[in-house]
C-alpha cells in the first residue's frame, strides 16, 4: 500500500481534505510570516512588475500540469468503473447462456458464478480497498474455469454457446485482473513529488511580492493555497478508484447477485 493510498484508507476523506487544505495554509502563513522578517517589504515591492510576469507563467504551467492530472484520474477511475459494469455484464451472460448447455453443466456453472460473484462482494471488495485481493474469491474463480474445463459439448447449439461462453468468461478474467491491478495502481510517485513540489513552489512564490496591508496578502495567499490543495485532493481521491469515501462501490455486484435467479 502506498502512502497516498494509506492516506486514503485509514484517514476519512472529508477530514483528509480539510487537513490537506489546513496544511497548505499553515505552510503559507508561516512561510510569509519568516519571510518578512528576512526580506522587507519595501524591497520586495521594487520587484513587483518583474515577479508579476514569472508568477503568471509560473501559474500557467502549473494549471496546465494540475489540469492534466486531474483529467488523467478521472479518466483512471471512470474507466474502472466502466469494465466493472463489463464484467458484471459478462456473468451475466454466462449464468443465462448455460442454459443452452447440459443440465448438469448448468447447475455446475450457476452454482460456482453465484459464490464466486458472492465472494467477490464479501471477501474481496474490503481487501480492494487496501490494494490486495482475495484468495478465497480467486479459488472460486479458478473452479468456474474447471467446470468450462471439464465439460464436453455434444450438439451443435451446445457447441455454439460454449465457445461463446469460454471467450465471455476469458473476457471477464482479464477484466477482473485489470480491476485487481486499478486497485493497487495510483500515479507515479515521481509524479506526486512533482505535484506536490509545483503546488509548494507556487506558493513560495507569492512571498516575493511586497504589498504595505500584510493581511491582504496572507488572505490572497492561503486562499492560492487552499485552492492548490483542493485540485491535489481531486486528484487523490480518484487515484485509487476502490480506496476512500469516492470510490467504486461494489453496487453492480451486488445487483447482479440479487437478479441471478431472474436472469
Amino acid at each position: 500500500m502506498t502512502v497516498i493510498q494509506a492516506l486514503l484508507y485509514y484517514i476519512p476523506t472529508s477530514l483528509l481534505g480539510f487537513l490537506l487544505v489546513a496544511l497548505f495554509c499553515a505552510f503559507a502563513a508561516s512561510g510569509l510570516f519568516v519571510f518578512r522578517k528576512l526580506i522587507p517589504v519595501h524591497r520586495s515591492r521594487l520587484h513587483n512588475d518583474i515577479a508579476g510576469f514569472i508568477f503568471s507563467t509560473m501559474g500557467v504551467m502549473y494549471a496546465v500540469l494540475v489540469a492534466f492530472m486531474v483529467i488523467v484520474s478521472w479518466q483512471s477511475f471512470d474507466k474502472t468503473s466502466v469494465n466493472l459494469e463489463k464484467e458484471a455484464n459478462y456473468y451475466a451472460d454466462l449464468y443465462r447462456d448455460s442454459a443452452a448447455l447440459s443440465a448438469d453443466a448448468q447447475t455446475k456453472i450457476r452454482a460456482a458464478l453465484t459464490a464466486y460473484i458472492s465472494s467477490s462482494v464479501d471477501d474481496e471488495w474490503p481487501l480492494l480497498a487496501k490494494g490486495g485481493s482475495s484468495e478465497k474469491t480467486n479459488k472460486l474463480f479458478l473452479k468456474v474455469w474447471d467446470v468450462y474445463t471439464g465439460y464436453s459439448p455434444k450438439t451443435e447449439m451446445q457447441k455454439v454457446f460454449f465457445s461463446e461462453s469460454v471467450q465471455k468468461l476469458n473476457d471477464a478474467s482479464e477484466l477482473r485482473r485489470e480491476r485487481i491491478l486499478d486497485a493497487r495502481t495510483g500515479l507515479h510517485p515521481v509524479l506526486w513529488f512533482i505535484l506536490i513540489l509545483s503546488g509548494a513552489l507556487t506558493v513560495l512564490f507569492t512571498f516575493f511580492f511586497g504589498t504595505e496591508n500584510r493581511i491582504e496578502q496572507l488572505c490572497m495567499t492561503c486562499l492560492l493555497s487552499s485552492l492548490i490543495a483542493m485540485v491535489l485532493f481531486t486528484i487523490m481521491v480518484f487515484d485509487y478508484p476502490f480506496t476512500g469515501g469516492v470510490s467504486v462501490p461494489s453496487s453492480v455486484f451486488k445487483q447482479l447477485l440479487g437478479s441471478l435467479g431472474t436472469i
